[in-house]
């Protein structure tokens, strides 16, 4: 038990208190000003030494500390076959995910062989892919088309400009030079790949920016039932945004509020235009991925590696077309010219970047919460640490870097890392296995892609949606889990692909908000009761059984008392203890104005004081005599909280109910003393538990109870 600081008090209290009674003696804390803080934390920032910017150094690359290390022989085998069957995936989706984003297939391949690289120096986890992901292709994809008209460009997404319109004149067969350089002109696809880096270089330098300010504790906020939602919904509108290809049709890419219902209202629209020998191989495609994607997942902890199906896919898929000539004879979108060897670096358009500012910030925030997500889980269940700064700093550099070679933004993607962590990943030198197959790819294998049809592309692209949109599969889990998160995902789900992917992130980050505080407002709160034989108090609502102490009401409120529920603390502490005082204070002044009208009447009437009248009135209908607030799942008390537990201690004091508090924690502990809550009414203590608070009011009830009989003697 705990009291104020006060002596004299203390020693009273030790004299009426029960044996076994807990005193402790608080450390003295000695107050800091904040100029000496803030000259302390400047020189600990400035200050240098060689064993500092070693850390530094370290903690910057990490790399440095675990390669050392490595286990060649326990480790290497795994990671060179996760790296291999991951680029072996990658390639085909890196190619597809390049249309979601409304790129050429070349960058694609691009933005997954840099993004390996840079995370495997700076990124933190072991088992985390990062390069493409869906939702985030998705989202540059929107910026890029908005761009693209806003500078005139053709709306329709027919890709009719190649990227290698006009090149040096040294090159006259359309290869690269021995630097593998050249210049791009600025047509349709050079300018979607200008606002696509530009969006990325944005995004990365918010995400380090975060890095910088130590925010990585944001991404807390962002639920798994919220971005859930988020990657459900925005699936829609990837699977819509790829129809047009297994149909073989051309529409203008809508951007903007209600984008998919006005989609499918154009592809309606355009749907007798639809290219058979298009909608023919993506048939086919589908009947092929889809079982061998579900058999690679009901077998995966018998198969030593996925079947990469997809490969064989685009294999299949890019001979037929070449030997069949389906460009030719049938009209067939195909990918085009996919050159070899590098582009010249470009620096994003600094001009682009007031357009652009907002829709980065949002891929930022997806793609750090993403990433983090995905290696706080891994980590977890291998046993090792992440560091959520660090992964900013990593994912930050993996989209600043890249922006200047002619990538678009990347993030952590869940079924690559799956793939990976069960083939064998042991570290991210599988990362630098996969950057070299790509390299591969890069210089020597891309031509060979120029036949292979977009709609097989559309049809991956799809496939590996299923993963998202099979959540609807869990929901009656969720709803008996949590109602209030699956409410979240619903909302979230529904506005991120009826409304659009950025407002719906928007909306579900503000409903989830909206969710928290409807939470504290309306927070559990019950009564307690004492189990049997035991010093362990349970609420009355969850449990038979429990045994209530005679005259004494306990009282548990699960949230914390700040101005948001003040008001619904004080009314359900009245409901539940069964005594209003205010009321009871009412009844008292009503009684009153009657006695005062009896007493004009007839002299005789016995006249009360109101406090009298108010116990008088209270004994009538209760026989509590304490009221013992639990405090443990108090996390705090603002100023506004501290005024309403001032009037509850008051209230109850005016009709002689004693009000005791149990648990308190540190903080409520210096915010009750801070304002001057104890000054009000030098009896109220704070008790370490429940039970010492029952035993105290007994004890004092028995004192009570002896003096009245001593004075009846």
């Amino acid at each position: 038990m705990e009291t104020e600081s006060n002596e004299d008090t203390k020693a009273v209290y030790r004299c009426s208190h029960p044996p076994g009674t807990i005193f402790l003696e608080e450390k003295v804390k000695k107050p800091m000003r904040l100029k000496s803080r803030l000259a302390e934390k400047v020189m600990k920032m400035c200050s240098c030494s060689p064993g500092k910017a070693k850390e530094f150094l370290f903690n910057f690359f990490p790399v440095l500390e675990w390669l050392p290390s490595y286990k060649l022989k326990e480790y290497l085998l795994g990671d060179m076959m996760s790296g291999l069957i991951v680029a072996i995936l990658l390639v085909p989706q890196s190619i597809a995910y390049s249309l979601l984003a409304g790129q050429e297939p070349i960058f694609g391949l691009y933005t997954s062989f840099f993004a390996c690289i840079i995370y495997f120096l700076m990124g933190t986890s072991r088992h985390i892919h990062v390069g493409i992901f869906g939702v985030l292709c998705l989202m540059v994809g929107e910026v890029v088309d908005k761009e693209l008209q806003v500078a005139g460009y053709d709306s329709l997404d027919s890709h009719k400009g190649q990227m290698l319109d006009t090149l040096n004149q040294n090159i006259t067969q359309g290869l690269f030079d021995q630097n593998h350089t050249v210049a791009m002109t600025c047509d349709r696809s050079c300018y979607a790949i200008t606002v696509g880096a530009t969006v990325t270089f944005m995004a990365g330098v918010y995400q380090l920016a975060m890095g910088f300010l130590q925010v990585g504790f944001v991404s807390v906020y962002l639920s798994d039932s919220l971005l859930s939602g988020f990657a459900t919904g925005a699936s829609f509108t990837i699977l819509t945004s790829q129809v047009k290809y297994l149909l073989g049709i051309s529409i203008p890419r809508v951007n903007g509020i209600c984008s998919l219902i006005y989609t499918w209202i154009y592809i309606f629209q355009n749907i007798h235009l639809t290219n058979i020998c298009d909608l023919v191989t993506s048939i086919l495609c589908l009947l092929v991925l889809i079982p061998a994607k579900e058999l690679n997942e009901c077998y995966k902890s018998k198969l030593k590696a996925p079947i990469p199906i997809e490969l064989l896919v685009v294999v299949v898929a890019t001979l037929a077309s070449h030997f069949g000539h389906l460009k030719e004879n049938y009209g067939s979108s195909i990918a085009g010219t996919i050159p070899t060897g590098f582009l010249m670096p470009k620096s994003p358009d600094w001009s682009l970047i007031p357009n652009i500012a907002l829709p980065a910030l949002s891929i930022a925030i997806i793609g750090f919460a993403i990433t983090v997500s995905l290696s706080e889980m891994f980590a977890k269940k291998h046993g090792y640490e992440v560091k959520a700064n660090q992964e900013m700093y990593a994912i930050g550099f993996c989209n600043i870097i890249p922006a200047f070679f002619h990538c678009f933004t990347t993030s952590a993607a869940l079924a690559k890392t799956l793939v990976k962590e069960s083939t064998g990943c042991k570290t991210q030198v599988s990362g630098i296995m996969t950057s070299l197959v790509l390299l591969l790819v890069l210089l020597v294998i891309a031509p060979l892609f120029f036949s292979l049809q977009k709609c097989v592309l559309g049809v991956i692209t799809i496939v590996n949606l299923r993963g998202a949109l099979r959540k609807f599969l869990d929901l009656p889990k969720m709803w008996k889990v949590n109602k209030l998160d699956t409410t979240i995902w619903l909302v979230t789900m529904f506005s991120s692909a009826l409304i659009s992917t950025e407002l719906g992130l928007l909306i579900g980050i503000a409903f989830s908000m909206f969710c928290v505080i409807v939470r504290s407002q309306r927070p559990v709160a019950t009564l307690l009761g004492q189990v049997d034989s035991t010093e362990a108090y349970e609420s009355i609502k969850a449990y038979k059984n429990l045994k209530i102490p005679q005259g004494i009401k306990i009282f548990r409120f699960e949230a914390p008392i700040y101005y948001v529920n003040k008001q619904r603390f004080k009314m359900t502490l009245y409901k539940y203890s069964g005594v209003d005082p205010v009321s009871l204070a009412t009844a008292e002044r009503n009684k009153a104005k009657k006695i005062e009208k009896l007493k004009r009447q007839d002299g005789s009437v016995e006249i009360k004081t109101p406090e009298e009248t108010t116990e008088c009135l209270y004994k009538e209908q209760q026989s509590m005599h304490t009221l013992i607030i639990d405090c443990g799942a108090i996390q705090f008390i603002d100023t506004a909280g501290m005024n309403t537990l001032k009037e509850v201690l008051k209230d109850y004091n005016d009709i002689g109910v004693q009000l005791l508090l149990a648990q308190c924690n540190v903080t409520v502990k210096d915010s009750l003393r801070n304002g001057d809550f104890f000054k009000q009414e030098e009896s109220t203590v704070m008790f370490h538990s429940v039970h010492q608070a029952v035993q105290f009011a007994l004890h004092v009830q028995e004192q009570s109870n002896a003096c009245l009989n001593g004075s009846a003697v």
